[in-house]
């Protein structure tokens, strides 16, 4: 198994758990509510928090995740059923877990679903392209 065929989602899932751990055993809520950083605009500014940025990496790697799912090869294979993995893990987290049990991290496991629903529904259509052009009917 190569690097090319782990799922880069999973880093959101670790990201996540990673900030809502060493948060100082605060609630999730009130963590992922921790200002970062401001962004100045004319007359006013933007707040970004660690949930903001939670998802801003989740989307990111979601969208690599979706162009990976174009290519064709035993990798990309590995990489769908290892993206099934993450999703069952973000879902079980999701339902059992008390401090995943947040809105950012809904988001997060939804993106997860994403990327396996993509990933074999891309492939898929890639593969019948791949067969129209080598000559398959």
């Amino acid at each position: 198994m190569s690097f090319r065929s782990l799922p880069l989602i999973v880093l959101a899932l670790i990201f996540y758990n990673v900030v809502v751990v060493l948060g100082g055993g605060a609630p999730a809520e009130e963590i992922l509510t921790r200002k970062l950083f401001s962004i100045p605009l004319v007359g006013r500014s933007v707040t970004v928090n660690w949930g903001d940025l939670i998802i801003f990496v989740t989307l990111m790697l979601l969208f690599i995740e979706v162009i990976k799912s174009t290519y064709t090869s035993t990798a990309s294979m590995v990489d769908h059923a290892l993206s099934m993995i993450v999703f069952i893990v973000c879902l079980v987290e999701f339902l059992l877990v008390a401090n995943a049990a947040t809105g950012v991290f809904l988001n997060v496991t939804l993106a997860t679903l994403v990327d396996v629903i993509a990933g074999y529904t891309i492939g898929i259509r890639v593969a019948r392209r791949d067969l129209s052009i080598g000559g398959g009917q």
